[in-house]
């Protein structure tokens, strides 16, 4: 299986330590592929518009690319973040921002939708759920059918610091969830169709951001009959 893990941080805290468990948990033999963020990719939308026609006119498109290719290539998607303000952190959300012509209303990628995703998060305290759903939200404007969440406060600084019995808790937690990440199938459920057919009525009506957009979609057939998630 290939696995790839962004990271919203540099530094390995325990966000890192288990996303880290998790892709090892998911058996011996896996190609595991890591990026840091802002290390990968240190950069904030500047909001030109450019990638709308031209992907390749981004001015960030090279360190971009090299994350994306990996994306598109990997089975499994596993994001850390650590809690910054009660939110997924600035990186990371940078990320995301640099990453939207891959909303099902721009450009959606075929491969997304034959995924599975995993996103964690760690605070001190508070903030795991709405950090998670900063991430969440992307997957499935992507397209990716199955995401898994795992949040947990781990009241200390640093992996090192962390209790023992909070870590025997993650142990087994991230067990759990490997486990359940290996028995799923995926498969596009409802929610995931509906957004895509309302993205297409907009495209088909002339709604989406340019006429290059609505002929990626015509030259993908998904205007017609065609669809993402189905074999050719």
């Amino acid at each position: 299986m290939k696995i790839v893990l962004i990271h919203g941080q540099n530094h390995k805290g325990s966000s890192y330590h288990i996303g880290r468990l998790v892709a090892e948990k998911l058996g011996s033999g896996n190609e595991i592929r890591e990026f840091f963020l802002p290390k990968d990719l240190e950069h904030f939308c500047r909001g030109c518009y450019k990638c709308i026609d031209d992907e390749s006119r981004c001015p960030f498109y090279i360190q971009k690319k090299a994350i994306m290719e990996n994306i598109e290539n990997a089975e499994l998607l596993i994001f850390t973040t650590p809690t910054y303000c009660m939110r997924a952190s600035a990186p990371m959300k940078s990320f995301m921002d640099l990453t939207f012509t891959y909303w099902m209303i721009h450009r959606p990628r075929k491969a997304m939708f034959k995924k599975k995703a995993v996103v964690i998060s760690t605070a001190a305290g508070r903030g795991m759920k709405t950090a998670i759903k900063d991430i969440s939200n992307t997957l499935f404007y992507w397209g990716i059918p199955i995401i898994r969440h795992y949040g947990i406060a781990v009241q200390a600084m640093s992996w090192e610091q962390m209790a023992d019995d909070k870590k025997e808790k993650i142990q087994k937690d991230t067990t759990k969830l490997a486990s359940s990440l290996l028995r799923k199938k995926v498969k596009v459920g409802m929610k995931t169709k509906f957004m895509f057919y309302i993205m297409r009525m907009m495209q088909k009506a002339d709604r989406g951001a340019s006429p290059i957009e609505k002929k990626y979609w015509q030259d993908n057939g998904w205007l017609d009959k065609k669809r993402p998630w189905h074999e050719e």
